[in-house]
């Protein structure tokens, strides 16, 4: 018959010879060590005769080299080695007595020999015998739950052991079948990964969170100090030449019953004679004040030295002043087409404006003024350089910061000639600005401060203003009572007669009589000028000294 897990030899008896199945106590005291399936529970003293082997069929064994468990190695069965080194009295393990003289409480409980795993059979074939051919198979329809097939716990998978106090547990209990881990070292090396998780955690959370700060500080704005002073700029940059210049220039305001007028002006000696418009200043000559403001806002008041219409340039002088600048005169006759120049003065009285430009054209005949004595005559530097109402009188600089020119007038959008007297407020900059060259400025600047005046140069003649061809033809009859050409004159004693038409000054083509008028004022009297006449369709060239008008 089979033992109480299950596991027996011969087939046990059918039908009604068949034993009852076991019934179990539930309200018993359970075991505290259970021992193995086939020794019977007695009382303490008692022995068990052992039972006979049931005759069972042997298969052949097979070679774990050969063919591997599935499951791994067999775990030995813990319960033989507590039932063979621990005497049983009802469950519970004999302590050795304190008296035996071999009795040592620390040394550890004798171990068993390491139990060999069963050879695991194969199937026998037999169809009568499925379940014999496997440890812990019960025969087909009995087992301790009625008449199905029963299956003891797997050799392999030992139930759990209590273990008396103070004796350890032969064998692993994971049942690897080795010695028992230390757990120590084991929980050590967890503990240090879990230390180094959470650490590294805390770190992606301490960056996350210090970033998050940082963006949060670098979002504020910092515009930080300002430097102490900018960058260099060279002398020749237009930075640097207005700084060079603007100590030298000044803004003038003249004060009449009348009205006020403004202008600029530039110092042009240690003496305080000051260059400017005659257009600025013509109001005072007939009672009125004179205020300069120089570029560090210092104010003091002026007289008229001179001033002459022809030229529109005039010289006021200021006395009592320290530290003048004066400003270096350049050549104008030198200039080019397309040299840079800046303009310094006070458009629309917005004093120490600086602008900068080109000069667009040389000997470009303007005449400013309303009519008659008004008039001005000027054989002008065009330049592109913005120029406004309150520009007048102030100085066109090179790139050397030298004086080439005289700001004085300007063409308007609306057609004619600009008001140079910078009293039309609706006249603005188009682009077209126009000063008098500084060697004509010079020349008469020079008269204005020894005499008062300027002398003009002439030719002795009339001109026909109603002539429409090219050129300026002398008058053929007297005009307003001066006869066409002035006995003992220029004119007279180079040869040319009434009707002659003047083509060119010095190979400079002239088209009408303004523009005559313009480059003979661009000379000084004395001068020896080569005269191009046309008479009866042939054209000739004659010398003429210039005499002072």
């Amino acid at each position: 018959m089979s033992d109480a897990y299950g596991r027996g030899g011969a087939e046990p008896p059918r039908g009604d010879d068949a034993p009852a199945a076991p019934v179990f106590d539930h309200d018993a005291e359970p075991e505290a060590f259970p021992t193995r399936p086939s020794l019977d529970k007695r009382p303490s003293g008692e022995s068990a005769e052992p039972a006979a082997e049931p005759e069972t069929t042997v298969l052949p064994t097979a070679d774990p080299a050969a063919e591997p468990d599935a499951f791994g190695p067999v775990a030995p069965d813990v319960r033989e080695a507590v039932t063979a080194e621990v005497p049983v009295v009802h469950g519970t393990a004999e302590m050795p007595a304190a008296d035996d003289p071999g009795y040592d409480p620390f040394a550890p409980p004798p171990q068993p020999p390491p139990v060999a795993p069963p050879a695991r059979p194969r199937w026998s074939g037999r169809p009568d015998a499925p379940y014999a051919a496997y440890p812990g198979a019960a025969p087909h329809g009995y087992g301790p739950y009625g008449p199905y097939p029963s299956y003891a716990p797997h050799a392999s998978y030992a139930p759990y052991q209590a273990v008396p106090y103070g004796y350890s547990v032969p064998g692993d209990m994971t049942g690897a079948g080795g010695p028992t881990e230390d757990l120590g070292r084991r929980y050590g090396k967890r503990l240090v990964l879990w230390a180094a998780l959470v650490a590294l955690v805390a770190g992606l959370i301490g960056g996350g969170v210090g970033a998050w700060v940082a963006d949060r500080e670098d979002t504020k704005v910092r515009l930080g100090e300002a430097p102490a002073i900018g960058p260099a700029r060279p002398k020749d940059s237009i930075a640097g030449l207005a700084g060079s210049t603007l100590p030298g220039v000044v803004y003038i305001h003249v004060r009449t019953g009348r009205g006020e007028s403004t202008g600029t002006g530039f110092v042009l000696d240690t003496a305080g004679n000051i260059l400017t418009n005659n257009h600025v200043v013509e109001s005072a000559a007939s009672g009125g004040t004179i205020s300069v403001t120089f570029n560090d806002g210092q104010q003091t008041t002026a007289t008229l030295v001179g001033r002459d219409t022809g030229y529109d340039l005039a010289v006021v002088r200021v006395s009592g002043v320290q530290g003048l600048h004066p400003l270096p005169l350049g050549n104008s006759d030198g200039v080019q087409v397309g040299d840079p120049v800046i303009a310094i003065g006070a458009p629309f009285n917005l004093e120490g404006t600086v602008t900068s430009g080109i000069i667009s054209a040389k000997d470009r005949a303007v005449s400013a003024g309303t009519s008659g004595s008004d008039v001005s005559y000027i054989s002008a530097l065009q330049t592109d350089a913005p120029i406004n109402p309150g520009n007048s009188g102030g100085p066109l600089i090179d790139a050397s910061g030298a004086v080439v020119g005289i700001n004085s007038a300007i063409r308007s959008a609306g057609g004619g000639q600009g008001n140079p007297f910078g009293t039309q407020q609706e006249a603005g900059s188009i682009g077209l600005g126009f000063a008098i060259p500084i060697n004509q400025g010079r020349r008469v600047a020079q008269q204005l401060i020894d005499t008062g005046k300027a002398s003009h140069p002439v030719i002795g003649v009339s001109l026909d203003i109603a002539y429409q061809g090219d050129g300026a033809r002398i008058a053929t009859e007297d005009v307003k009572g001066t006869p066409p050409i002035r006995s003992g004159g220029p004119a007279e004693r180079a040869g040319l007669k009434p009707g002659d038409v003047i083509k060119a000054i010095d190979g400079r083509r002239v088209h009408d009589a303004n523009e005559l008028i313009v480059a003979i004022r661009s000379k000084a009297p004395g001068a020896v000028a080569k005269i191009t006449i046309e008479r009866d369709g042939a054209e000739r060239t004659v010398d003429m000294t210039l005499e002072a008008g």
